[in-house]
């Protein structure tokens, strides 16, 4: 089939990868404009660009996907099918100009999880269990017909970079079925259930991501590893701006207070009080320094009230 490809980041550079190693002629892939980064403020290239320039594929950056100019070069491709993963909102106008539809690979098992930050929810929910859908788009966000899913197990130490890396070489898989089966006119497209959408993934915010210590020390946990490795969660400790990446549950230490009671043992460990147990902070990064593990850096620098 004559596809076009529209994506931006990592998440989606297997699936694109994949599909051109099926053998569908992709005639177009269309990526976000290129992006100052770093502190040069170079501009960078998504990471979708980079993969279709090594893949000799044509490259569309509009700034708005309603320009008319950018809406007829995509009449003009001739494409069967459009293909959307990690990429932004459609306006139907695009998504509805193929033949056979379009198509959007989402990295959860729908209709749970529909939203902009389905992994890092499932994980920061302490789910056992999560996956990648494909679906027609229509007009409601993450709402259409599905067609296939892949399940992925989540383990009790998993992040969700873990997660995220699993599921990218799982959705490309899960594409390549997908397509196979529309190209053979056999595409199952079966509407969602709405009793089954328990759990939303709204994006992720400063204000959703911050951590609450009178939560339970296991779910305060998840949340820690559900937010690592980007944005990471955060919190204030010694009355400073911490992003905290790594935790673990402290069984045996006997300590009383109030939840978000700090303590040290030997100057090697750092302990916060949740609401009914103690968690170990195992990897950080206070405002000022750098990220590193808890014993390192309380051999460098011993901070006020500790």
């Amino acid at each position: 089939m004559k596809i076009v490809f529209f994506g931006t980041a990592d998440f989606a550079v297997d699936s694109l990868v994949a599909l051109h190693a099926a053998g569908h002629q992709v005639v177009g892939v269309v990526t976000a404009a290129d992006k100052p980064a770093g502190r040069g403020q170079q501009l960078r290239a998504s990471a979708v660009k980079e993969a279709a320039i090594e893949l000799g594929l044509p490259i569309f950056q509009p700034e708005k996907l309603k320009n008319e100019e950018f809406l007829e070069a995509m009449r003009a491709l001739g494409a069967d099918l459009f293909v959307v993963v990690a990429f932004r909102m459609m306006p139907e106008v695009l998504w509805a100009m193929p033949p056979l539809g379009t198509i959007n690979l989402h990295g959860s098992l729908l209709p749970d999880y529909r939203g902009a930050a389905p992994i890092h929810w499932a994980v920061m929910n302490g789910e056992v269990e999560t996956g990648v859908t494909t679906f027609f788009l229509k007009h409601e966000i993450d709402t259409g017909d599905l067609i296939l899913q892949a399940r992925e197990p989540i383990g009790t130490s998993d992040t969700t970079g873990d997660v995220y890396a699993r599921l990218q070489k799982l959705g490309a898989a899960l594409l390549v079925r997908t397509l196979a089966t529309i190209e053979a006119g056999d595409a199952p497209s079966q509407p969602q259930s709405q009793a089954m959408a328990k759990h939303h993934a709204p994006k992720l915010t400063p204000e959703n991501t911050g951590i609450d210590w009178n939560q339970p020390a296991e779910t305060v946990r998840n949340f820690i590893r559900g937010l690592a490795p980007f944005p990471a969660a955060h919190a204030k400790l010694w009355g400073k701006h911490c992003k905290i990446y790594k935790a673990s549950l402290v069984a045996d230490y006997e300590g009383i207070g109030d939840a978000g009671l700090l303590a040290t043992e030997g100057g090697k460990l750092l302990l916060v009080r949740c609401a009914d147990a103690w968690l170990s902070i195992e990897d950080l990064q206070v405002e000022g320094k750098k990220r590193m593990p808890i014993r390192d850096l309380m051999n460098g620098w011993k901070p006020e009230g500790a």
